[in-house]
C-alpha cells in the first residue's frame, strides 16, 4: 500500500528566505542532510538528485512539481534504479510560513509511502530537520552520534 504519509512541523528562529535557501542550496544540503546533497536546477520540471558527498553515489533521483520561494517546494523522489530499492516514487512537500519578522513554521509532507518507507523516514527526516534547525539557528548542524549517522548512510 503506496498511500502512507509523513508529516512534521518545526519552528525555526529565521527568515523565511533564510530557510528557503537552505532547502535548495547544495552546500546547505550536505551539512544538515548528513552528508547527502540535495540538488537540482529549482525549477518547475527540474531533475532533483540525492547524492552522498562521501562516495558520489546517486540515491535518488525525481523532479520539480511546483516552485513558489520562498512559499512552497514540492517534488517527487524515488530511489535510483542503480540502488536496486522497490520502494515507490513519493512526494515531497516543504511549506514555510512566517510567523512573525524571525520565526518561521516549516511543515515537511511525505505521501505516496509504502509501509516500509514510512518506517525509513520517520526516523530520517526528525534527524534531518532537526539538524536544518540548529543549523540555522546556532550556525552549525548538531554532532550526530555515529550509530544514528549509520542507520542513514
Amino acid at each position: 500500500m503506496t498511500d502512507q504519509t509523513y508529516l512534521y512541523t518545526l519552528y525555526i528562529e529565521s527568515t523565511r528566505e533564510k530557510v528557503w535557501d537552505a532547502l535548495i542550496n547544495p552546500e546547505f544540503t550536505r551539512q544538515y542532510w548528513n552528508g547527502r546533497i540535495v540538488d537540482s536546477e529549482w525549477r518547475l520540471g527540474a531533475a532533483v538528485t540525492v547524492r552522498h558527498d562521501y562516495d558520489d553515489v546517486i540515491e535518488s533521483v525525481g523532479e520539480v512539481l511546483e516552485y513558489d520561494p520562498p512559499h512552497r517546494l514540492t517534488y517527487a523522489t524515488a530511489p535510483h534504479p542503480d540502488t536496486g530499492n522497490p520502494a515507490p516514487r513519493t512526494t515531497v512537500d516543504y511549506l514555510l510560513q512566517p510567523l512573525g519578522e524571525h520565526v518561521v513554521l516549516l511543515t515537511v509532507t511525505h505521501t505516496g509511502l509504502d509501509e516500509q518507507s514510512l518506517r525509513g523516514v520517520s526516523g530520517g527526516w526528525p534527524a534531518i530537520l532537526s539538524n536544518l534547525k540548529s543549523l540555522l539557528e546556532t550556525g552549525r548542524p548538531l554532532s550526530m552520534p555515529a550509530e544514528v549517522l549509520a542507520a542513514y548512510r
